[in-house]
């Protein structure tokens, strides 16, 4: 017997391998198996079996097999094939992103031996002339309360297992082994139980989401509910109900920041059919939890995008929570896939339910609504009538103009407000979408910037630590210049705000104040993380600051007041989604403000003029939809076309200028409908060391309505070789359905 199997490198090639006698039984395709690729011992997945091979020279052969069965089931593997082809991307690179990395399905968790005292017995004293060390071992365990581990008595004993099963067969200690379960809960709060009686409203929702489940048959649905609705009592519902039918469940989320709290109203339901899945896991979690699902043990998957591949048997009903996110796009690396997009391909494979919700649904989502490809459903209301937040926007070219403090921070009118709340001992959430203390380092005089040594854009000061930092590439110095480096000038200035100035700035006005602040650098630590959202949920702090991470999916009782430090950042970036982010952003932190008692909005602007902010002020999403829609149309971007972007990079430019141009002359002859853009240079046109350049395919939809012949035009091209005479110093990737184009 031969198999082909597919390795995780960026070649589409599949090798074809002879199966040694004692694997023919039990090598299927799915399998993971190690064999020699060139003078390596590769892991690959066998992708296809038969009895006979055309290939005429010598055949190596299968060395292990990883797994004894399969790892994925046949609607998984289906979708990993349907990735490969849509995603362009080689077959084994798809599984491993599929997989979790190291994973055995032989895992088992370690187990400790642990030893009790009993008694000291009848022969104590003919104990204590013949067996020295099991008498040291016994005295020592009499002292002891409960039982103690095996490998703790080392410092009494060289062997202690032998010791103590000889003390067991005497009768005088218990021995007993605990299995050591790897920590999957650590990052959730406290199970948070609610007693919920539902609206009219959202009965009528789920009614109908209930209707969708019993059929049977995949179900695509945006459910567009404003802020404080209740869509999380919806989902826990829904979820009920799936399993009350032994159906499994998966709730994707955006932020790992949410992730705490609504697993917390989960496993208060659910208990431990409730496992968390996101990047922090360790790879023993990652391991036992995987194994639990393959059992069947589990049945409800919360996570970050990869969840969305979580193994789980007959599988009902895929929530993705806040879908509009882009945090849901895999941007590296390839297959640069839309946790939205696999969610619904997964649904039509397993005949599920697709809930796609937001108060803010993406472009995408909402026309699809309107042109009936999905099921749409709406909750108007705040949950228990409370009203929506009071928005006020403060113009700070005028603040400025009328206080005479120029780049302030905090307006007076968010001064006030603040001082307002915590007289009544309400909370205050700040958000400030940039992280560190300053974004840019730049001197008075001449107006250089410090910039990262690897990509061409500047510095980040960050005071805690007192270094600069490179945001894209990681770059970091701790060598901060006091004089410019182009004209020697000591005129250096810190310009702009990030979030750690923004805490010290409130520490400063409001000495008393408790303060935390959520963003990337504080986010590393998922335990302190979830610790510092739990102390504000309980009120033992004041004033949350942070990035988008706050801005979201939150929900706490007592914050009436929310402020937007700076409402025009990414507003002006030039990539097509820029208008619909910012507006997305401030429509969902006006929604965290007074979710239980009535609240208010603060944001701050430059441009108080620009639609977005206008009709993002006045929570009015028809009308910016509309427009933003429009605008689209004319330039016949997403979701009016299909979109495909190929960017190239290299050390050097003249070598990147040189093959972009040659992979441009080679996309000749497009279909109709087709329009090809560029090439052009990236926005930041160096990243980490690499010059970069881009060209764009758009389809137009009136033309190619499912996207197949912009698929088909560029995979014949593919075919011809697009991408295979490139240097190595030179890489192509190609992603599908870009969310920008920076």
């Amino acid at each position: 017997m031969f198999v082909d199997v597919a390795f995780p490198i960026s070649s589409y090639r599949q090798f074809t391998y002879r199966v040694p006698k004692e694997f023919i039984d039990q090598i299927r395709v799915g399998t993971r198996v190690k064999a020699p690729l060139g003078k390596r011992m590769v892991t690959g997945i066998v992708v296809a079996r038969f009895t006979k091979s055309d290939y005429r020279g010598e055949h190596r052969n299968i060395k292990q097999l990883v797994d004894p069965q399969p790892v994925m089931d046949k609607k998984l593997w289906d979708l990993a094939q349907w990735m490969s082809s849509y995603y362009y991307t080689p077959l084994g690179q798809v599984v491993k992103t599929v997989l979790p990395a190291k994973l055995s399905a032989k895992y088992s968790p370690p187990i400790t031996s642990l030893v009790t005292f009993k008694s000291f017995g009848k022969d104590y004293e003919r104990l204590q002339k013949r067996a020295p060390a099991q008498t040291r071992v016994l005295q020592y365990l009499s002292t002891q309360d409960g039982a103690v581990q095996v490998s703790a008595l080392k410092h009494l004993v060289s062997g202690p297992n032998m010791i103590c099963k000889s003390l067991f067969d005497k009768g005088l200690v218990d021995l007993d082994e605990q299995i050591n379960l790897p920590d999957v809960t650590g990052f959730t709060f406290s199970k948070i139980y609610k007693k919920i009686v539902f609206t009219a409203e959202q009965r009528i929702v789920l009614d109908e989401l209930s209707q969708k489940l019993n059929s049977g048959k995949f179900s695509p649905t945006l459910l567009h509910g404003v802020t404080s609705s209740g869509k999380t009592e919806i989902y826990i519902e829904i979820v009920r109900q799936a399993l009350a039918m032994d159906k499994a469940a998966i709730l994707l989320l955006p932020e790992i920041s949410l992730t705490p709290q609504i697993a917390g109203r989960f496993r208060a339901v659910f208990g431990d059919q409730v496992a968390l899945w996101h990047s922090r896991l360790s790879h023993s979690a990652r391991a036992w939890i995987w194994k639990q699902v393959c059992t069947g043990n589990i049945n409800v998957i919360i996570g970050a995008r990869s969840a969305v591949f979580a193994p789980l048997k007959n599988l009902g009903i895929i929530i993705i929570d806040e879908e509009q996110e882009y945090s849901f796009k895999q941007e590296s690396p390839a297959p640069r896939y839309h946790a939205r997009d696999i969610a619904l391909m997964r649904g039509t494979l397993h005949n599920a339910l697709v809930i796609m919700s937001s108060a803010t649904p993406s472009l995408e989502s909402y026309y699809n609504h309107v042109k009936g490809k999905y099921i749409y459903l709406r909750l108007n209301e705040r949950y228990g009538s409370v009203p929506y937040p009071r928005v006020h926007v403060v113009d700070m070219i005028k603040e400025q103009e009328e206080t005479g403090k120029f780049q302030q921070v905090i307006s007076s009118m968010l001064m006030k407000k603040m001082e307002n709340r915590f007289a009544k001992s309400e909370q205050v959430i700040l958000l400030q979408n940039r992280r560190g203390f300053a974004p840019i380092l730049r001197c008075g005089d001449c107006g250089s910037v410090e910039t990262c040594t690897q990509c061409e854009v500047a510095l980040t000061y960050h005071s805690y630590e007192r270094v600069l930092k490179c945001h894209f590439c990681g770059y970091k110095t701790g060598k901060i210049a006091i004089a410019c480096r182009q004209c020697a000038s000591i005129n250096m200035k810190l310009l702009g705000t990030g979030t750690q100035k923004v805490e010290d700035i409130i520490h400063g006005l409001f000495p008393n104040v408790k303060t935390a602040r959520i963003d990337f650098d504080t986010a590393r630590n998922t335990v302190a993380m979830t610790k510092t959202l739990e102390k504000f949920a309980n009120g033992e702090v004041d004033v949350l600051i942070g990035t988008q991470m706050v801005a979201k999916g939150l929900d706490f009782d007592n914050a009436t007041l929310v402020g937007i430090v700076n409402g025009d950042t990414g507003l002006f970036l030039p990539d097509f989604r820029s208008g619909e982010k910012v507006f997305q952003l401030i429509y969902q932190a006006a929604g965290r403000s007074g979710r239980k008692k009535p609240g208010e909005v603060v944001i701050q602007t430059y441009n108080p003029d620009n639609p977005v902010l206008k009709h993002a002020a006045k929570l009015d999403q028809k009308t910016y939809y509309n427009i933003a829609l429009s605008e689209r149309q004319e330039l016949n971007y997403t979701p009016f076309a299909w979109m495909i972007r190929i960017e190239v990079e290299g050390i050097k430019k003249d070598h990147v200028n040189t093959y972009t141009d040659k992979i441009r002359k080679n996309l000749r002859s497009p279909a109709k409908g087709i329009e090809i853009l560029g090439p052009a240079n990236c926005y930041r046109e160096r990243l980490r060391g690499k010059y970069r350049m881009h060209i764009i395919l758009k389809s137009d939809k009136k033309y190619d309505t499912n996207g197949k012949k912009l698929h088909s035009f560029l995979q014949k091209r593919f075919s011809a070789g697009l991408l295979d005479k490139l240097p190595s110093s030179i890489k192509a990737f190609v992603d599908v359905n870009p969310i920008s184009v920076l």
